[in-house]
C-alpha cells in the first residue's frame, strides 16, 4: 500500500531550512555567472535527443508524443542547450555564455538539481573551470579539483590490445601495471603536476601531448588544492578531452570539461545541487 504522504524513491523534497539552503546556493551561483556576462535559459522537461548525451539509455524515462514519436524527460541538459540555442534560438542572439538552474530524471523515479553552465564555442576549461571555483569559495566549500583527460583512456585501449574502456571506467590498476611498460605504470600514479614532465620524457609523443594539455589547465587555474588522475574515464558520451570533478570526502560536488556537439567545441560544467545542500547541512548539525 502506498500512503498519502510518500514520495516515490529518488525524489526529492524540501521544505523550511533545507530550502531556504538550496535557494541561497542558487542564488550564489547565478549572481557569480550574472557578473561573469552568462545569460539564464530553462529548457523543457520533454526532449527528443537525450540518447544523444546518455551512456546507457536505460536511465532515459520514455513516453511518447501525441504522434507516437519517442520522446525522454530531460535526463542531461547539455546537449539540448546548445542544440536549443543553435537550432532553435539561431540568429535571434549572438550570446554565447549561458547557465540553467533546473532538474534532470533518470529511471526510475531519479530527480537530481543542478545549477549548468556552459560556454559555447570555447575551448578553455580554464575559463569555466575558475567560476565553478570561485562559486564555491563564496558559498565557503573548497573541494579538491581533480583533473583528468578522457584521450588517454582512448589512445591506451588503441595501443594494448589487452585493453578496453571498461578497464578505465573500472580503474582497473593491476591490468595496466601488469602490461609491463615503466611510462604506463608511472602514468598510473600521476598525481601531481610536478610529476607530469618526468612521464612525458618517457611516454608515447601523442601521450605526452595530452599530458602537457593537462598541465597547462593546472597552471590557468585559480585553485592550488588539484590532483591530476590520467586513467579516469567519464561515462558521458560527449566529453572528449579535458574534464574535471570537484570533490569534498569523495562526494562529487561537480564537474565538467571540454566536449563537442556537431563541429562546435565548447565547455561546460554542472554543480549538483542536492550533494551540496546535504554536506552543507551536516556541516551546520
Amino acid at each position: 500500500m502506498i500512503l498519502e504522504h510518500e514520495i516515490p524513491n529518488g525524489s526529492k523534497l524540501y521544505f523550511g531550512e533545507s530550502a531556504k539552503l538550496k535557494r541561497r546556493i542558487e542564488n550564489t551561483a547565478s549572481e557569480v555567472l550574472d557578473a561573469n556576462g552568462y545569460e539564464e535559459i530553462v529548457t523543457p522537461v520533454f526532449s527528443y535527443h537525450q540518447h544523444r548525451s546518455i551512456a546507457d539509455e536505460k536511465e532515459l524515462i520514455r513516453i511518447n508524443d501525441e504522434k507516437n514519436h519517442s520522446l525522454s524527460l530531460r535526463a542531461d541538459s547539455t546537449i539540448d542547450v546548445v542544440r536549443i540555442i543553435e537550432k532553435r534560438l539561431g540568429r535571434n542572439t549572438e550570446q554565447k555564455k549561458w547557465f540553467y538552474i533546473q532538474p534532470v530524471f533518470t529511471f526510475p523515479t531519479t530527480e537530481q538539481y543542478q545549477v549548468g553552465v556552459e560556454f559555447m564555442g570555447e575551448k578553455k576549461l580554464s575559463s569555466v573551470m575558475n567560476i565553478a571555483v570561485e562559486i564555491f569559495e563564496r558559498l565557503e566549500v573548497k573541494p579538491l579539483i581533480q583533473i583528468s583527460n578522457m584521450k588517454i583512456p582512448q589512445l591506451l585501449s588503441g595501443m594494448f590490445s589487452e585493453l578496453t574502456i571498461d578497464d578505465f571506467r573500472h580503474i582497473n590498476i593491476d591490468k595496466f601495471i601488469n602490461i609491463g611498460e615503466e611510462w604506463l605504470t608511472k602514468l598510473v600514479y600521476l598525481q601531481h603536476v610536478e610529476q607530469v614532465d618526468d612521464v612525458i620524457a618517457s611516454a608515447p609523443k601523442e601521450i605526452a601531448d595530452e599530458l602537457l594539455k593537462m598541465k597547462e589547465l593546472c597552471s590557468e587555474m585559480k585553485c592550488d588544492n588539484a590532483v591530476l588522475a590520467p586513467m579516469y574515464y567519464a561515462k558521458m558520451l560527449y566529453y572528449d578531452e579535458l574534464y574535471f570533478r570537484c570533490i569534498v570526502d569523495n562526494e562529487v560536488y561537480a564537474r565538467g570539461g571540454r566536449y563537442k556537439n556537431e563541429e562546435l567545441t565548447s565547455v561546460g560544467f554542472a554543480i549538483y545541487t542536492d550533494a551540496l545542500c546535504e554536506a552543507c547541512q551536516k556541516e551546520e548539525k
